[in-house]
């Protein structure tokens, strides 16, 4: 196989198929009411047939080459078949979270101009509820899980059942796919401060990535897991990505679940699984068992272990805590178990190089704060693209660096650490707040399930000023009340970091990648006063 091609999707497939077509790649999961686990796995042989079924199919539809569609879907082995397809027809995917809705999915479907969309049953009737205001969808491919779909009339798009469509009997065809410079898929970012951008995500950056593999600790006989969605760039790129690469047996539950995640990697034999920041608080909030220890996982593959528990976690789960830090499109920090300060992201690789900017583009000094910058250690810069959005590709690798927007520092010997992401800072009475340090003290309390501490405009109104709110998750049944936790917050915290409100809340609303999302808690703390406590008034209060 062509070197560059190795880098592209379906290329490892194919390779992969020819070596060793039956090998077991892929096990997916989901948990059944009664609490069992159900089964769906892929080999390359099915993965690459698959593949192929979907790429006649794309065709069927007229797609051509470039052309786009959307998947909007948890992780199901269906996922991976329409990226293997769409890779052999040359065609663009565009990974939705499946629960968007409203004017968001309008805006991603129109902007990205799909012309078809796989949707799964349980996400169909967000599609449904803004189909009318949709001119370029043309098609609906439509995978049944959970129940019928529900049934629309008048509808202007041809709708077909996705599992019909891979039980067809086709001729095989060549992969169109043959530039990994080409874009591979769209990758939409969170969006917090607008519409969300769209990456152009090229075949390259995947194929590079997935080859990662040993960079990242991961060895021959290892078997990964993820609970992260498909729809984001650690679960596809660093998770699937390498599994399908090194060969080895990767596991995905059709979502993130810290209740049963230890369950998963006994039964699973899993080794390593992948954690973002949000996730890290939930786990540990988890209350502790005998047998928290008694795991396969030798590592976590973390990006954003707070460091007030780094070393309690590593203890009570015993593993090691591999902690890393990139972006979907560009920058790599890594900070291997035993090799760096507690805390740190780490180092680039010694094909890059990383700088701590100030405003001005100068180098700050160490452990003085600026953004994080990246660039390949022979000077040049890979573009980034954003879709119909040449001044921010152009912003976001000016003068040659790649800008993160991300906050951190440098200490003396080069250890980079990561503190805020732009525009995210706590400053709380002149001084900066660590979130971190607070939700890992809340997270203690024996009738947290989750906590996220955020901050909002100053109730004082000094700029820049915020009150820090601690957003929390009760236990089922707990008793516990606001004032109770702001004693807990009193006897653990300093004073400047108990908050001054805590908002009790069903559920932290996150993003794909179980990021807590900020300005969906700021709405319920202005529409849902009775959910917000005063720590000045232990009363519940109207803000």
């Amino acid at each position: 196989m062509d070197n560059s091609k190795e880098l592209i999707l379906a290329r490892i497939i194919e390779d992969w198929c020819k070596r060793d077509s039956e090998r077991r790649v892929l096990t997916f999961i989901d948990i059944a009411p009664e609490g069992h686990f159900i089964e769906t796995s892929r080999t390359y042989r099915q993965l690459w047939h698959n593949g192929q079924r979907v790429a006649a199919a794309l065709s069927g539809m007229g797609m051509k080459k470039g052309d786009r569609f959307a998947i909007m879907m948890q992780n199901h082995a269906e996922f991976v078949d329409a990226m293997v397809g769409s890779c052999i027809a040359g065609t663009i995917f565009v990974p939705i979270d499946p629960r968007t809705r409203g004017r968001k999915l309008s805006y991603m479907l129109d902007f990205a101009e799909c012309s078809g969309i796989l949707v799964a049953d349980y996400a169909l009737e967000h599609l449904y509820e803004i189909i009318d205001d949709l001119t370029q969808l043309q098609w609906i491919w439509v995978m049944r899980v959970d129940k019928c779909p529900p049934s629309k009339s008048g509808l202007k798009q041809d709708v077909h059942d996705f599992g019909g469509l891979l039980n067809l009997q086709v001729q095989e065809q060549a992969i169109c796919s043959d530039d990994p410079a080409e874009p591979m898929q769209m990758l939409y970012t969170s969006g917090t401060t607008g519409d969300p951008k769209a990456i152009l995500a090229p075949h390259a950056r995947f194929g590079s990535i997935a080859s990662l593999g040993p960079a990242i600790g991961l060895r021959p006989d290892d078997r990964p897991y993820s609970g992260l969605s498909l729809t984001h760039a650690n679960a596809q790129l660093i998770t699937l990505g390498n599994v399908l690469k090194m060969g080895l047996e990767g596991t995905f539950s059709r979502k993130f679940t810290k209740s049963r995640l230890w369950d998963i990697t006994r039964k699973y034999h899993c080794t390593t699984f992948n954690l973002l920041g949000g996730m890290t608080t939930a786990i540990y909030s988890e209350p502790e068992k005998p047998d928290d220890a008694d795991n396969p996982v030798r590592y976590v593959l973390s990006a954003g272990m707070p460091a007030a528990i780094w070393e309690k976690f590593a203890r009570r789960f015993d593993l090691d805590i591999f902690e890393f830090y990139a972006t979907a499109e560009g920058g790599l920090s890594m900070n291997p178990p035993g090799t760096g300060p507690i805390g740190s992201i780490g180092k680039p690789p010694p094909s890059m190089v990383a700088r701590v900017f100030d405003e001005h583009d100068n180098e700050c000094p160490p452990d003085v704060r600026g953004e994080l910058v990246f660039r390949n250690a022979d000077g040049s810069c890979d573009p980034v693209r954003y879709y119909k959005n040449a001044l921010a590709s152009e912003k976001k690798t000016r003068g040659g660096w790649f800008r993160s927007g991300d906050i951190g520092h440098a200490d003396a010997a080069g250890w980079l650490y990561f503190d805020y992401r732009d525009g995210d800072a706590i400053r709380c009475n002149g001084e900066f707040i660590n979130p971190a340090y607070i939700e890992k003290e809340m997270a203690e309390h024996p009738d947290v399930d989750d906590v996220f501490v955020y901050g909002r405009d100053a109730a004082n109104g000094v700029p820049g000023e915020c009150d820090v709110v601690a957003a929390v998750v009760l236990s089922e049944g707990s008793q516990t009340t606001p004032q109770q936790l702001f004693e807990w917050a009193k006897c653990h915290l300093e004073r400047n970091s108990i908050p001054r409100f805590i908002q009790i809340l069903d559920e932290i609303p996150k993003t794909a990648s179980e990021k807590p999302i900020k300005r969906v808690c700021r709405k319920y703390f202005q529409d849902k006063p009775e959910t917000v406590f005063s720590r000045h008034t232990s009363d519940k209060e109207n803000s």
